[in-house]
């Protein structure tokens, strides 16, 4: 499954009528460890259905309560397009994610296809740089039948290794992401895995939803720590993944009941004290309404 279509599996959000908040929605927590947290939303471009002009759009989604927005990269829009559109609406673009290292996974057995996205995530890191971001999502390698774990992680490494240069010329950092690739699905391999590059530009885009299928969100906050860049959000079910199929888990409401406990991700995020601030939604798209809702679900949790 690619991951247009993992995107398209994920559910909708709370219902109601509430009216959205006019302004970017910012919650401070004071807590022991820290004088003070801060998270900030982000959606994704592509969650934006209404049939706008791309400076529309980021007007709309920064009105309903979300200060930054996150594209896929190497993008077709016009870079100026986008500079421009962003620097008028007064909205961040703090990352963006590769949008070849799945169909073409830096584990790949064939070099050119590795050197190939290797070169994508270069320009990535290029594009992230001048649209004024810091971090470029990169998922490091897929495990099938075709490809065995022990290459995989022999190939994905070195591939990575390979971009460090790329990382260091721009200072833009490459976060990499937990997804269901059979590869890296603990948060102590996480962790070993970062480790083992042992750079200061690698670090993990933590994904809180393609966790709750084999684990704890708090588990994997509470071992990757520093190393976490950024965040995305999604909600998932494990009943309604056995009652109706694996990617059914997906389709169910931020606020619904599910398997993740947003209170104890909030307390986790807040142990390790967090300074990314960031937190990405990434869910199925819609109007307008639909984005509001999802602000106001993002507001309950970060709230808790």
């Amino acid at each position: 499954m690619n991951r247009k279509d993992f995107l398209k599996s994920s559910g909708l959000l709370i219902g109601g009528t509430m009216l959205p908040s006019k302004k970017p929605m910012v919650r401070f927590h004071k807590t022991e460890e820290n004088e003070s947290f801060e998270l900030k939303k982000c959606v994704g471009l592509e969650m934006i259905k209404d049939d706008l002009p791309l400076i529309d759009k980021l007007r709309m989604v920064k009105d309903i309560g979300f200060e930054g927005i996150e594209l896929n990269s190497p993008t077709d829009i016009d870079l100026k397009e986008i500079l421009n559109a962003k620097d008028s609406v007064g909205i961040a673009i703090p990352s963006t994610i590769n949008k070849d290292h799945w169909k073409s996974p830096l584990s790949d057995p064939d070099p050119k296809v590795r050197e190939s996205t290797i070169r994508s995530v270069a320009q990535s890191l290029e594009e992230t740089k001048i649209l004024g971001g810091d971090t470029v999502l990169v998922v490091p390698g897929v495990v099938n039948n075709e490809v065995s774990y022990a290459e995989a992680y022999d190939n994905s490494l070195d591939s990575i290794r390979k971009l460090i240069p790329y990382a260091e010329k721009t200072r833009v950092k490459i976060g990499i992401e937990n997804v269901w690739n059979n590869f890296l699905i603990s948060p102590l391999e996480a962790k070993e895995f970062v480790d083992k590059i042992n750079h200061p530009l690698i670090g993990w885009y933590f994904d809180i939803g393609n966790v709750p299928r084999y684990g704890w969100p708090s588990h994997w906050i509470e071992v990757l720590q520093h190393r976490i860049l950024k965040l995305h959000m999604k909600a998932f079910s494990t009943k309604k993944m056995n009652d109706e199929g694996l990617w059914k888990g997906f389709d169910i409401n931020l606020l619904d009941e599910g398997d993740i406990d947003w209170k104890e991700v909030i307390v986790s995020l807040r142990r390790i004290n967090y300074k990314e601030k960031w937190f990405r939604v990434e869910m199925s798209g819609g109007d307008r309404s639909h984005l509001e809702k999802i602000s106001l679900a993002m507001d309950e949790i970060i709230k808790m």
